[in-house]
């Protein structure tokens, strides 16, 4: 009974993936979690998505992951973010039920073959030494004991050794009032794995009848809803109603309130040691950093349809109870506001992420792997990324077969997990756009046709699945190259290209040359092509995409494959960098330290020069 094949520690958004991701590949997987009243809990915002974000949730989707199906079916708000600039940076966001993602996500796991729900606290992993290796085999947990598996994936979240704040008022507890996880911290550190301490934070919740809606500036959803997940019924969903969200802005009383208290901050009282994100700061840092800014936006977000909790976006803060109640009330429309829960922050353990291989696996303790915000990351969609690539590898490693690593080149998973294991992380590391430097060919867009490949040979993606996916990827490739062989004379065109103010021609062009011009779309081309075939909106957008920017992604393509080759130039795990010749103090420090498994990550390794790179390869060509 107290065997299985996986076991994961940690029912937030990164367990859940690990362990669906192991269950659905035929793995007794066991899911472990200190209550299951917290599985799937949006304790800091309830939403999913946002700028880079939403594109983790494409490949999520895309990989045979569970998340983007989950908020879809949560979904009561939909937008897409940074529509007036490129293709690239367009991220979707959707406002969710908090209360109805967390049962739908239950109701998921309870009805999957091969998964057990285990309420009770993972405190240490057991191992054994084999061949000089050490190996998990297993976890001790309170209440139950010894339970006994091929593989461990610790998702421990902001739970390990958490310490919430509210003023002077400090307690031991995970989020939202949960117990914390205490016995995993030393366990860790006696193993050798190094540990850093970050902190994160929430706002304070507001009963809505306290809010004057009227006076706020009103935020409605998009007229179009594009589901994350390909399993979702695009219909079904766009036939919602979407719910209002609303934005009001603070001012200089407000700032004066914070400045008046910033002594009684536990963030600037000393109180609290952990390194907080810079990406998405307390609104007491916000003002102390940015002191001649006048006022803040923030996002006033319902939590449900059946709650009357309201979140206040961008208001976190560790500030005492009372002063939170001014701070609120300084706000238009928020004068008699109520708070139903305070805002809080929260420290919490979590390791150093060079401590893993690219497939998430501790390179101390084989078998063993680490998921989510326990190495070092913030936000649900960078948990949920990482827990879905733990649990691929860890079934893929259970069943004899080589594990996968995605390349920077494939998706944002792969530059997410390549910035961990290769340059570590100083403080929560969130995901954005800019991170990428190949963003245009990892659009929102195309994640499907990037990454089914991976989930298929994973065991994620059915065949059918796989087939009808590649099926839409043949209708645009089709339709792309229809349109730029679909040539129109000047007398078909101009008055169209007149009336969408570009200039008109005077010799014949095609289809995809109009469409490439900024004021044309595919849709407006619609009226002189009635031979057009049926396309979803999204695959719509989809080829109007790759006809605008067909050139500069040819030229991505090129540098991607060039980065490709040095990639594929593999490094041998048990290599002296010591020893070799040439190769400067530092730069065989931060080899020894990160055991790059390619050229390409190696020339990533912050210390380690252009020079080194070439002392590698002339070193490398000599053993051949």
């Amino acid at each position: 009974m107290n065997k299985f094949d996986v076991i994961v520690a940690g029912a937030g958004h990164a367990g859940i993936e690990a362990a669906l991701a192991c269950a659905r590949v035929g793995l007794r997987t066991a899911l472990f979690t200190i209550s299951l009243d917290g599985l799937a809990n949006m304790p800091c915002n309830p939403s999913v998505g946002g700028t880079g974000k939403g594109h983790l949730v494409f490949e999520i989707d895309a990989l045979g992951g569970e998340m983007g199906f989950a908020a879809d079916a949560a979904t009561i708000q939909s937008r897409m973010l940074n529509t007036g600039k490129g293709a690239a940076v367009r991220s979707k966001r959707v406002q969710a039920d908090r209360t109805k993602y967390r049962e739908n996500m239950k109701r998921t796991l309870e009805s999957t073959e091969k998964l057990f729900l285990i309420q009770a606290e993972v405190c240490s992993v057991l191992t054994e030494k084999t061949g000089g290796e050490l190996r998990a085999v297993g976890v001790y947990a309170e209440p139950g004991g010894e339970f006994l598996s091929s593989a461990v994936i610790i998702c421990a979240g902001t739970y390990l050794g958490g310490v919430t704040h509210v003023g002077d008022v400090s307690r031991s507890g995970g989020p939202d009032g949960m117990l914390p996880s205490s016995g995993l911290t030393g366990y860790l550190r006696d193993a050798g794995i190094r540990l850093m301490r970050f902190k994160t934070g929430t706002p304070p919740r507001i009963h809505k009848r306290s809010i004057d809606f009227d006076v706020l500036e009103l935020q409605q959803g998009d007229e179009y809803i594009t589901p994350f997940s390909v399993r979702t019924n695009a219909d079904a969903l766009n036939s919602i109603a979407q719910s209002a969200c609303h934005i009001v802005y603070t001012s200089e009383a407000t700032h004066n309130i914070i400045r008046d208290n910033i002594s009684r901050s536990p963030l600037y009282s000393g109180k609290i040691h952990g390194t907080g994100p810079r990406y998405c700061p307390s609104i007491e840092d916000k003002v102390m950093r940015f002191p001649d800014k006048e006022r803040h936006q923030l996002f006033v977000e319902p939590c449900g349809l059946d709650t009357d909790e309201i979140y206040l976006q961008g208001f976190s803060s560790s500030l005492p109870a009372d002063v939170q109640y001014k701070m609120l009330r300084s706000l238009r429309g928020f004068e008699d506001a109520e708070i139903m829960r305070y805002a809080y922050a929260i420290e919490y353990d979590c390791i150093d992420p060079t401590e893993l291989y690219p497939t998430l696996e501790f390179k101390k303790i084989s078998s063993l792997y680490g998921a989510g915000q326990f190495n070092g990351t913030s936000g649900y969609e960078e948990a949920a990324a990482q827990g879905l690539v733990a649990g691929i590898n860890a079934s893929l490693k259970v069943r004899g077969m080589e594990q996968i690593v995605l390349p920077r080149q494939s998706s944002y998973i792969g530059t997410l997990i390549d910035d961990l294991v290769t340059k570590g992380t100083h403080e929560p590391y969130r995901i954005m756009t800019s991170r990428s430097e190949f963003r245009l060919l990892l659009r929102q867009d195309n994640a499907e046709s990037r990454l089914t490949e991976y989930g298929a040979a994973a065991g994620l993606i059915s065949k059918e699945r796989a087939e009808a996916a590649a099926e839409r990827e043949r209708a645009v490739t089709e339709e792309c190259e229809r349109l730029e062989h679909l040539n129109f004379g000047p007398a078909a065109v101009n008055a169209l290209l007149e009336s969408h103010g570009t200039t008109p021609v005077t010799s014949g062009i095609s289809a995809a040359d109009m469409i490439r011009r900024p004021q044309i779309t595919y849709d407006v081309t619609a009226e002189l092509d009635p031979e057009r075939p049926e396309l979803s909106p999204s695959l719509r957008h989809r080829v109007e995409t790759e006809i605008k920017y067909a050139g500069y992604v040819r030229r991505q393509i090129d540098e991607a494959n060039r980065q490709a080759k040095s990639e594929n130039t593999r490094l041998p795990d048990d290599i002296d960098y010591g020893l070799i010749k040439g190769l400067r103090l530092e730069a065989a420090e931060k080899l020894s330290s990160v055991r790059p498994a390619s050229i390409g990550q190696a020339s990533r390794i912050s210390g380690v020069s252009p020079a080194d790179i070439s002392v590698l390869m002339i070193w490398l060509g000599m053993k051949k």
